[in-house]
């Protein structure tokens, strides 16, 4: 028995939904000594409610230990905040999931919930990965024909076979800054557009003020969210004061950590670290000295998708971000691969489309969209 033990939990899905698994570990509070690990293949389900399912399965591991306090720890932002009361739920999936949660919370004298980043919840996310591979337990609904409709389910949309309503996400790159008209590696260096950056704002704004289905049907325009720098900031506040909405912002829409390559140009980051650069061009894992890999933007963005989407699942929604996250979000929709992040060009106020059905299918609409700015 323990008087206070941590609780690390995670989920995954890949498809999302798609094959989904949890992971839970218990550790001593004061040691950091593993108590008990639990993990579970859950059949098909989405991202976050392999989450949520890691969280139960972790406090009822907690119980068994005989704590009387849990801190929980885990990388899921919508989780943390739902459960610590900041967050509406929405979702009717994981409305019963949140409620079983919260009975077993009550059972301890006291329970906190943090967030953490992915790298500080390895184990868990082990855990989550080896119930995936391993593929064991509710068995996988078998795929209905095409054109099918089965009870309770939606119906196919279109030829792709998709199904319900999806999410449809605005992509808009912000306008131009001093470092995009020299071509220097820009990612976390908060500088401002430029005057002409503006000018490109304001055209996207405009662009976007007259395009149908902006304006929800209780007059409020779509939910704008960026990211927390002023380059994107800036460009999302134009379109704000364009369609009537105001303007959120969510961390993991931010630029890629180019670290010691920020501010250098191209050639000047190959001549600086010319083995590492050419590696970096084919290695997602790689990352610039001080900086962050792609497969780290990668999950980062994927994480951002899936939060916003259980937020606002079933609406439009404007993202104003920058190449990288953007790119990354086009490739999730495309299911491709790394590569895609070097083979597509996305101008400065360029508009995209990517939309993301319940069933995990996915459609881009459209790519690269500078008609605004001629």
């Amino acid at each position: 028995m323990t008087g206070r033990v941590v609780v690390e939990a995670d989920g995954g899905s890949r498809g999302n939904p798609g094959p989904a698994g949890y992971g839970a570990v218990v550790k001593d509070a004061k040691t950091g000594a593993v108590l008990l690990e639990r993990h579970e293949f859950l059949g098909v389900a989405t991202n976050n409610v392999a989450e949520y399912s890691g969280l139960v399965a972790g406090l009822k591991a907690a119980a068994e230990t005989g704590a009387s306090t849990v801190d929980i720890r885990m990388d899921s932002k919508l989780v943390v905040e739902q459960m610590s009361g900041r967050w509406k739920i929405k979702h009717a999936a994981l409305q019963p999931l949140a409620a079983e949660a919260r009975a077993l919370a009550g059972r301890f004298d006291r329970v906190s919930y943090q967030w953490i980043p992915r790298a500080e919840n390895s184990h868990a996310d082990r855990l989550a990965n080896v119930a995936m591979d391993g593929g064991t337990g509710r068995p996988t609904p078998a795929a209905a024909p095409a054109g099918a409709t089965e009870p309770g389910r939606a119906p196919l949309t279109g030829w792709t076979g998709a199904r319900g309503t999806p999410t449809r996400l605005l992509l808009l790159r912000h306008g131009q800054t001093e470092m995009s008209v020299d071509r220097r590696y820009s990612g976390r260096g908060d500088v401002p557009l430029t005057e002409r950056g503006r000018e490109q704002a304001a055209a996207s704004a405009k662009r976007l003020a007259g395009r149908p289905g902006l304006i929800g049907e209780d007059g409020g325009a779509v939910p704008i969210i960026a990211s927390p720098l002023t380059r994107t900031k800036q460009t999302a506040q134009a379109a704000a004061d364009a369609l009537g909405g105001r303007v959120e912002t969510h961390p993991g829409l931010i630029e890629t950590d180019f670290g010691d390559w920020e501010g250098l140009t191209f050639s000047e980051a190959a001549e600086h670290d010319p083995e590492l650069h050419r590696r970096w061009l084919s290695d997602p894992s790689c990352a610039p000295p001080g900086g962050e890999s792609f497969d780290a933007v990668h999950a980062r963005v994927r994480q951002a998708r899936d939060e916003l989407i259980e937020a606002h699942a079933g609406r439009t929604i404007l993202l104003v971000s920058h190449v990288t996250p953007i790119k990354t979000l086009l490739r999730l929709g495309l299911d491709a691969g790394p590569s895609l992040l070097f083979r597509l060009h996305l101008d400065l106020a360029s508009l995209s489309t990517v939309e993301f059905y319940p069933d995990g299918n996915a459609s881009v609409r459209l790519v690269n969209d500078t008609s605004h700015l001629s």
